[in-house]
């Protein structure tokens, strides 16, 4: 549902009645000293006609002083104190530099000068957010220190990021009168940041109002469909809501349950996700028919849904229980959906007002600055700032834009799993996560001390996947070091970028010699494995930019570079290709595209692909592809940061893409393995080699009855150097498996 601007009283000589609109404000909130607050507005209203006087307007038509009192006017819905709503009727005569920021700490105060300061630098957000790719480019020092100053800003003072957000709510109402590039620029930013930023702090009728509006103009042609299925059937729902409130209040009162009932109206956008989550038709999205009951205390909650559900048959999986189990944003509420009257299907939601109150306002709900004492904020408020604090805390430590973005964008949905602590605290994680992502996402002294895990009472390995009400107890030992394993994503250790992220930052804050001698040792062992004697490590360290050979062994120590990706450069440089391959889809290709650098890219009909910025992988590098909105398939690394985030939460967007070209290539490659002999030895090695899609030339075995040993050489067709390393990790990991190389022939 799309709010509109609010129309406000004027005098006779068409001006804004600022007495008439601070007589509601002071309905709504309270003011400490009205004297300022009518100061503030005529000061706003002064500099707004001097610059309509001076032509000096930002926009034809604009207003600073109405666009002013339009965020207080949001603000004070938020119940904000008075500091706020100056600061907000003055933010934009300072933006526009009409007004110095020293002039108005002069005029009205510390406090009221650093809140519009603050603001200011959250400003800077929108100088690094690229306007239709719809995520951060670049990774300067400049930057990050950008999203560190908005950060710190908003947890010093998280009133200076709710009036960043009654800003921006102001901006997207007022975006239909502008340009068309504007328009989209500021609907894909507040899309992307401000409403998942609301949704964070809990606030959801900005979070409906801003995910609604940036629609309405992202995906007009959807929007104006939803829109007017909804309107058609307005009448009809609405007289069946009537019926089903009249119904309910009887019952609940005959329980002597006090209850507020209503119909809740259902939101554009998330009907539209909705339908493209769950592939639904419009006619199935369960809660278009929606009723919500607020009573006083959560015995009553459960008492209401037992109480509903003996009016109307429930639908199996369509319950959800947020008071036990609450949203990340802190969200409590019962919902379910029933069979009602005629056989229709509506959605009930059930909760406490407190909770309701919470649901509406988030962590404005929990505001203590009204008085002089800051010390006694509520455990829901501190809950939202610790989220604000952990963001900035992985940020400090990755120092990756990107990461920090992806975690303002990571909205709550149905696919994670919640899992429990053994004191029986609920922690959330993506689908697939693993004991290890679940020790990181407790503490990270707790992955790094991890060897292994309980579930249930049972002993599982670390590459078990966790299961919703699963109850995890992790097993640590004295030495605090995670294992290099765990990087390998071909292992299945780790599943989540914030468990890769740790482990990959213990690495590389060891000791320099230490990295040094693993990476020495570790692509000795590479090499040896794959053949390539004689390579000469001083040419290869400047091939792949590393002045010193000392500098590649301390990065592939500490996990910065893959091993694989230098082996295959060391066999380009001793064995030079013709030419590389091409970039191409998994799916049948249409038509090639050209990209700047030069590669060729196959597309599927009109979905173009582009090569990611971010990690800007190499032909031979392990990929995957990522598809966009409106953009076609991004390729990234497969260990690049962004796409693991991606992976993590937007799975079902993610494509296998490869190497490939005209005639892909393929050379016959013979691997020397040396094993214990066991029963089903041979069934799964070539089990591995079916998996890896590697097509098996030959195959020869000798068993040893003395020592009780096995020798196997098999001649398989390998495409890249890379899927090679590939298939011999996976022939090792196997049980029993002493060595495993390639044979030179």
């Amino acid at each position: 549902m799309v709010k509109v601007r609010e129309d406000y009283a004027l005098t006779p000589d068409g001006h804004i009645d600022v007495n008439g609109w601070i007589r509601k404000i002071q309905s709504q909130v309270h003011l400490d000293n009205l004297e300022q607050f009518r100061r503030a507005c005529e000061k706003s209203a002064q500099i707004d006609f001097q610059a309509f006087r001076e032509d000096r307007l930002w926009a034809p038509g604009a207003s600073s002083f109405r666009t002013g009192i339009e965020m207080a006017q949001v603000l004070a819905e938020l119940h904000m104190d008075q500091a706020s709503l100056v600061a907000a009727i003055l933010y934009r005569a300072v933006r526009e530099e009409r007004v110095s920021l020293a002039e108005i700490r002069q005029e009205f105060g510390d406090e009221i000068a650093t809140l519009i300061d603050g603001v200011q630098q959250m400003a800077v957000i929108s100088t690094i957010h690229h306007p239709l790719k719809g995520n951060v480019l670049g990774q300067s020092q400049g930057q990050l220190d950008n999203v560190r100053k908005m950060l710190v800003t908003m947890i010093d003072d998280v009133r200076v990021a709710l009036i960043k957000l009654a800003e921006r709510t102001c901006a997207i109402r007022a975006v239909k009168e502008v340009a068309s590039d504007k328009r989209m620029r500021v609907a894909r930013e507040v899309f992307d940041i401000y409403a998942p930023l609301a949704q964070r702090l809990g606030i959801g009728h900005i979070k409906w109002e801003l995910e609604d509006l940036s629609f309405r103009y992202l995906h007009d042609t959807a929007y104006k469909k939803i829109a007017k299925l909804l309107d058609e059937k307005r009448l009809d729902r609405d007289s069946y809501v009537r019926d089903v409130l009249c119904t309910l209040e009887a019952a609940l009162k005959a329980a002597g349950i006090k209850a507020e009932l209503s119909g809740r109206a259902k939101h554009i956008y998330s009907i539209w996700r909705k339908m493209r989550r769950k592939g639904i038709d419009f006619s199935q999205v369960y809660d278009v028919r929606a009723v919500r009951v607020l009573v006083p205390d959560i015995r009553d909650c459960y008492g209401a849904l037992g109480i509903v559900h003996g009016l109307w048959r429930h639908i199996p999986n369509e319950f959800d229980d947020y008071i036990a189990s609450p949203k990340e944003n802190g969200y409590q509420s019962l919902h379910t959906a029933v069979v009602g009257p005629d056989g229709k299907v509506m959605e009930v939601q059930i909760r406490t007002r407190k909770m309701h109150e919470e649901a509406e306002l988030g962590v404005c709900a929990h505001w203590l600055y009204k008085g002089t004492d800051k010390g006694n904020r509520s455990t829901g408020y501190e809950a939202k700032i610790n989220w604000l604090r952990q963001v900035l805390e992985w940020q400090e430590d990755l120092g990756d834009v990107s990461e920090v973005m992806g975690e303002l964008n990571n909205d709550v949905t149905p696919d994670r799993v919640y899992v429990f602590t053994p004191e029986g605290h609920v922690v959330d994680l993506p689908e697939s996560a693993t004991p290890v992502d679940f020790a990181y996402r407790v503490h990270t002294e707790v992955g790094h001390a991890c060897r292994g895990a309980r579930v249930n009472g049972r002993i599982v390995p670390l590459t078990y996947s966790l299961k919703t009400g699963d109850q995890i107890t992790i097993l640590t030992s004295n030495k605090s070091a995670p294992s290099r394993d765990w990087l390998n994503p071909s292992l299945g250790y780790i599943h989540t970028s914030r468990a890769r992220n740790r482990v990959a930052h213990w690495f590389k804050e060891q000791d320099r010699d230490r990295n040094i001698a693993d990476g020495r040792a570790i692509l000795e062992d590479e090499f040896t494995r794959l053949s390539l004697s004689g390579a000469d490590f001083n040419a290869v360290a400047q091939k792949v930019k590393y002045r010193e050979v000392d500098d590649l062994f301390a990065a592939i120590g500490a996990g910065d570079l893959k091993p694989a990706h230098v082996a295959t450069v060391a066999q380009q440089m001793m064995e030079p290709r013709a030419e590389q391959p091409a970039l191409k889809l998994r799916t049948p290709p249409r038509k090639g595209y050209d990209t700047a650098s030069d590669i060729e890219i196959q597309g599927v009909g009109n979905l173009k692909t582009q090569v990611a910025r971010c990690c800007k992988p190499l032909p031979g590098d392990p990929i995957g592809g990522y598809i966009t909105m409106g953009r076609g398939v991004t390729v990234h690394r497969d260990d690049c940061m962004t796409f693991l985030h991606l992976k993590d939460h937007e799975p079902n967007r993610i494509i296998e893409v490869n190497w490939g070209g005209k005639a892909e290539a393929v050379y016959p490659v013979d691997i020397g393995i040396e094993a214990y002999d066991r029963s089903g030895l041979l069934r799964d090695i070539t089990q591995v080699l079916s998996s890896s899609r590697c097509n098996v030339l030959a195959m020869n075995t000798h068993s040893n009855e003395d020592d009780n040993t096995a020798s196997l050489t098999v001649t398989v067709e390998i495409s890249s150097l890379e899927q090679l390393a590939r298939l011999l990790a996976q022939i090792r990991g196997l049980p029993n498996i002493m060595d495993v190389r390639r044979n030179r022939r």
